[in-house]
């Protein structure tokens, strides 16, 4: 089975995606399953796994109603509010839904760069393991140190990577990147996508050679039963095509044996969320 491991569904308005600036215009458009399954068919996935935009329940709710439509969505990424004191309710409410894998927390934004380890929020991470959910980390490479003493404090939670940390690949940016994903790779309850990089690059002006060195890097401290491709469809269309985006690890998974090639295209995803092949 090849999954997608990272993409995004939503309707576009201004008040729900204010994140979205000018230069994310040719984003502001609706982006659906049937915009997506024939991207799937034509590079021969089987499905994705789809994940949150917008930190609300409703989302939640909305990407599970979309699961349970559409075969293809293999399974979805929520939100729940980990740092209220209603943690639990809400994980009852949604966590034994058979499509929740998974949840996030847009962590890079926010103010407070010590968030993953205030006491509220790690109350939210340790009701996870109940339900048996895992958690998405999506990070700038500055927050990389506090994800490695969250993760050490929570040795059976299965975390997940996003987007390498996103490194400054448009500069060239690679330390303390690269040392500090090595400390949080040490860890063997964490995974890591490859997804998100044509958009820390120069968008739409690169080739592919510029992210062999965070390929490198990455193979390096995860190794290859612990990572997965991922597109972040459609915000990977703001630098490139969803083929040209995919690519990128297809390519450089050439170097690699086919049972290799099999894990990080698919079975490592299934296996991390659960996902019956």
């Amino acid at each position: 089975m090849r999954i997608d491991s990272h993409q995004h569904f939503w309707m576009y308005n201004e008040r729900d995606y204010g994140w979205m600036s000018g230069q994310h215009k040719a984003i502001q458009a609706d982006f659906l399953p049937e915009h997506l399954k024939p991207l799937l068919l034509q590079n021969g996935f089987d499905g994705s796994i789809a994940v949150q935009a917008r930190q609300t329940l409703q989302e939640t709710e909305w990407l599970l109603d979309l699961a349970d439509r559409y075969s293809e969505i293999k399974g979805v990424v929520g939100w729940v509010d980990l740092c209220s004191p209603e943690i639990e309710r809400q994980l009852e409410q949604y966590g034994n839904h058979p499509l929740l894998k998974g949840v996030r927390h847009v962590v890079h934004d926010e103010p407070d760069d010590r968030f993953l380890l205030r006491e509220d929020f790690r109350n939210g991470i340790a009701s996870l393991e109940k339900y048996g959910l895992t958690y998405d980390l999506l990070l700038f490479p500055k927050h990389l140190p506090y994800a490695a003493e969250l993760v050490e404090m929570f040795p059976n939670q299965p975390f997940v990577l996003d987007h390498i940390a996103k490194p400054d690949i448009a500069n060239k940016g690679f330390e303390p990147w690269a040392q500090d994903l090595a400390r949080l790779a040490a860890y063997p309850n964490v995974c890591c996508k490859l997804s998100g990089m044509v958009t820390e690059a120069k968008w739409g002006n690169w080739q592919e050679k510029d992210f062999a060195i965070y390929l490198d890097t990455v193979f390096q401290c995860f190794g290859i039963e612990r990572l997965m491709i991922g597109s972040d469809w459609p915000v990977c269309t703001l630098s490139g095509t969803y083929e040209q985006t995919i690519n990128i690890v297809r390519h450089y998974l050439e170097a690699f044996t086919e049972e290799e090639q099999s894990l990080v295209l698919g079975r490592n995803c299934a296996r991390f969320y659960g996902i019956k092949e």
